[in-house]
């Protein structure tokens, strides 16, 4: 009997949960969103995710094939950092923004690390952060949806005051619908939060971590910003609020394991996106603060520990 199989401790859990699955379903939640976007951004946003998803599979296939690993990119997930990168900048930024950004996030932040389930932080997350700091003007030149594509500006930079004061806030419809300026995959709300519904439905994730951070967002605009409800809905459409909570503070692998830790997690991230919204420099808070938490996530498994199997009091 030379064949041994080594098994865990009980209990033992069966799931026929896969990395491809899961993958699958979220390229699938993502869909309604890479629709609104090409619908209001056209071929801006289609240039965008197309450059950005070869420049994740190229580079992961590139790194595994060096290492003399066994190339993966048929798990989907290097597509959906790919995609997720894409959603976050701007339909008239130019071709190789896209293509550097996707390629930075799989090649430093995710295979230096040792691949998928060992990066400690989002990665499109932080390939738009080093797109943010290292080119700040093709990452903040917003267009209008449609054909005209004028340059304009986002919702939040209007409440900041950076626009100007003859600057027209949009309706909450337009603001709930998307059409409005910004990064191509955070305008419409209505689209994220059907993609965020399939990804409940489908249980890929649990609707803990979005609603504790915008319900966190929420309470303190409403405390902090004067009390003023119309004020605080606008702050919960606007940004990259939906497609952060939903699709990134969501991941496995940068967020924690416990019930209480995502909690606190979720906490730290709505309170970090407020603070920056309301009195930081920045109209938009959401990529740093959920890169700060991915950091943080560590300490918090370290300390918020789940009850072991059987134990009593």
């Amino acid at each position: 009997m030379e064949n041994k199989v080594i098994v865990s401790s009980s209990p033992h859990i069966r799931s026929d949960a896969s990395v491809d699955k899961i993958m699958k379903d979220v390229v699938i939640a993502l869909i309604p969103a890479m629709i609104a976007s090409v619908y209001f951004f056209r071929l801006g946003a289609v240039k965008a995710i197309l450059v950005a998803v070869v420049g994740a599979l190229v580079a992961e296939a590139a790194v595994q094939k060096i290492r003399k690993q066994t190339i993966t990119v048929k798990d989907y997930s290097a597509a959906v950092t790919g995609i997720l990168l894409a959603l976050n900048v701007p339909a008239s930024a130019p071709w190789w923004i896209s293509f550097i950004g996707s390629v930075f996030a799989i090649v430093v932040v995710k295979q230096i690390f040792g691949g998928l389930g060992h990066n400690f932080m989002n990665p499109a997350l932080a390939g738009r952060a080093l797109l943010v700091a290292s080119w700040p003007v093709h990452m903040t030149n917003w267009i209008t949806p449609g054909a005209d594509a004028v340059s304009t500006a986002t919702p939040l930079a209007i409440l900041s005051g950076e626009a100007g004061v003859d600057a027209i806030l949009p309706s909450l419809k337009d603001l709930f619908i998307g059409n409005i300026g910004g990064c191509i995959g955070e305008t419409s709300a209505l689209f994220l939060l059907i993609g965020g519904m399939y990804l409940v439905y489908r249980r890929v994730i649990s609707p803990r971590i979005p609603l504790i951070y915008m319900g966190t967002v929420a309470v303190l605009t409403f405390v902090l910003g004067g009390f003023d409800f119309y004020l605080t809905i606008y702050y919960i459409l606007a940004g990259g609020l939906m497609l952060g909570a939903i699709f990134m503070a969501t991941d496995y692998t940068t967020s924690p394991m416990t019930a209480k830790g995502q909690i606190i997690y979720a906490i730290g991230c709505g309170v970090l996106t407020t603070i920056i919204r309301l009195y930081g420099g920045y109209p938009e808070g959401v990529t740093y603060s959920i890169l700060l938490m991915n950091v943080a996530t560590p300490m918090i498994d370290r300390y918020i520990h789940p009850k072991l199997f059987g134990e009593v009091k």
